[in-house]
């Protein structure tokens, strides 16, 4: 955790020979025009509904990716390696240890992953 309260961690997929790419994640009709984040992020954080911290209306919520693709027409052709950055609400945070937190952090990307393959 940083001083200023952000809990951060990098988060990814594998499978037996190693990193899995968004695509592979994708609906079967193929990825949509959007990138994977902007698809992952309302998941994730409807998943940790009442975990994150809300300030100034906004959500101490932050995804980004941590590997670009290699052209930025196709969004969805990198590894599913995302850097994650959030402050948990305090009321949790201080009843739950941070195990149990990284719990359901885990569970809301795991959730929010399974969701990218629908359409």
């Amino acid at each position: 955790m940083t001083a200023e309260g952000w809990w951060t961690t990098i988060l990814w997929v594998a499978d037996a020979d190693g990193l899995v790419d968004f695509t592979d994640l994708a609906p079967a009709a193929g990825p949509p025009p959007d990138p994977p984040l902007a698809r992952l992020g309302p998941s994730f954080a409807g998943g940790l509904s009442g975990f994150i911290l809300e300030e100034d209306g906004r959500l101490q919520l932050r995804l980004g990716q941590v590997l670009p693709p290699a052209d930025a027409e196709r969004p969805w052709r990198c590894p599913a390696l995302v850097r994650l950055a959030l402050r948990w609400e305090p009321a949790k945070a201080t009843v739950l240890r941070d195990n149990e937190l990284a719990l359901e952090a885990l569970t809301a990307f795991r959730r929010g992953i399974e969701g990218l393959g629908r359409s």
